[in-house]
């Protein structure tokens, strides 16, 4: 599928911190009730807010900001130690209204283009498929999106993020979750004022979304150990 691609300028973006690798691929989505007026707000200067790409439901992509600067579009942010996430990220936003104006599923086209832009970032950055993340997973006290409508298992099987290798019986484990979930890479007390129950329904929303309660389950334990042998 040929991507369409249509400039949409926002002035929102500065230079990235001497020195730091773009290692990170943030999904979004809009939050907002239409695609324009997710795009006025991303291209306003008062808003402070951006992205590098806007996806449209169509599979039109909105470039936004050059890669090689920084966008507006993480927040108040942690992953594995680092907090500066815009720093050193691309970043996404998808059209969809979200959980607060009637959150539903997204379009095949639209995740058809997500999939191949993604693919193209992939290969001109040193993004691993554990730092594919969404934006509840770097600041979950704040965001739940992309959501637990975003196919992640998809965009893993096409190369983009990291999915467990089998959904198989969760069995037995000795694995510390909490400490699992430190070295996989979401922020904890005391890094971060965000409680664990919060932090364990992003990982949820991620990679179990069939039940999101907070809970650190057999299931989430096995989960959670199957993707830590695919980080270094």
């Amino acid at each position: 599928m040929p991507l369409r691609f249509v400039h949409c300028p926002s002035p929102n973006h500065d230079a990235r911190p001497q020195g730091a690798p773009v290692d990170m691929l943030l999904l979004h989505y809009t939050g907002m009730r239409t695609c324009d007026e997710a795009l006025a707000r991303l291209c306003d200067p008062e808003a402070k807010v951006s992205a590098h790409y806007t996806v449209d439901r169509s599979g039109c992509i909105y470039r936004h900001v050059p890669e090689d600067r920084r966008a507006w579009h993480a927040g108040v942010s942690y992953w594995a130690g680092e907090k500066n996430i815009n720093g050193r990220s691309i970043g996404i936003e998808i059209v969809n209204p979200g959980h607060e104006f009637g959150y539903e599923p997204f379009s095949e086209p639209q995740i058809a283009a997500v999939i191949a832009l993604s693919r193209g970032i992939l290969a001109r950055h040193r993004i691993p498929p554990h730092r594919v993340l969404g934006h509840s997973d770097v600041a979950p006290a704040r965001k739940t999106d992309p959501g637990e409508l975003f196919p992640w298992p998809r965009l893993a099987r096409e190369g983009v993020g990291l999915w467990p290798l089998s959904d198989g019986d969760p069995g037995q484990s000795n694995l510390d979750f909490e400490q699992a979930l430190a070295c996989f890479g979401y922020g904890l007390l005391p890094e971060v004022d965000v409680p664990l129950d919060v932090v364990i329904t992003a990982f949820q929303r991620h990679f179990r979304p069939a039940r999101i309660d907070g809970i650190a389950d057999a299931e989430c334990t096995a989960i959670l150990s199957r993707l830590c042998e695919g980080v270094p």
